[in-house]
């Protein structure tokens, strides 16, 4: 089954109405507007399997995000799902550190191949969730295919920042998360599949 995610779709973090003081919505398009307050945006329906599929965009020095399987009694999103990063790796800092690129698993595994971004135009992204396998898609391409359960990843995460929270990376199933990083940010044509 597809579903439109459209902005009935999405409320604000720990909140039960869409943000839009800092979220602007025009057509399909969802605009993360800078210098507002951070809230990222939450899918009202929690999934265990699906394929998320949206357009994006990203000014220079962009930086946003995509996360699943969160669990909202976090504090933080970041404290529970983990992050799809979406980056211009030429204007950002964190574009010069390997798991922090632009489709990487955000501070655990840099892509398999590089996307750079071109600022203000849209780019195809997807992200796959199927049992304990989770791919990145950038531009038509597979840039990132890794499994939540694989030991050497565990690891990772207990050597990482992600330690310190132990709900991190644990749900079979969870909302999915769109990152507000206080900066501007536009995604469109929105849409998850999951199975019938």
């Amino acid at each position: 089954m597809i579903i439109q995610l459209d902005a009935s779709r999405w409320r604000g973090w720990h909140g039960d109405d869409f943000p839009h003081d800092c979220w602007h919505v025009s057509g399909d398009e969802l605009h993360a507007v800078a210098g507002t307050r951070r809230i990222d945006l939450i899918s009202r329906e929690r999934y265990r399997d699906f394929v998320l599929r949206l357009e994006f965009a990203l000014p220079v020095a962009g930086n946003s995000g995509l996360f699943c399987r969160v669990e909202e009694e976090a504090a933080l999103s970041w404290h529970s799902g983990p992050e799809m990063q979406l980056l211009d790796d030429q204007g950002h800092p964190d574009g010069s550190e390997p798991t922090t690129r632009n489709g990487a698993l955000y501070g655990l595994l840099r892509p398999e191949q590089e996307t750079p971004i071109a600022p203000g135009q849209f780019i195809e992204a997807a992200l796959s969730v199927r049992g304990g396998e989770v791919e990145h898609w950038l531009g038509g391409r597979r840039v990132l295919r890794y499994r939540l359960d694989d030991p050497a990843l565990r690891e990772r995460i207990a050597n990482s920042k992600f330690s310190g929270y132990p709900r991190f990376a644990q749900a079979a199933e969870g909302h999915v998360v769109i990152q507000h990083h206080g900066e501007a940010a536009c995604f469109r044509r929105l849409s998850i599949e999951t199975p019938d």
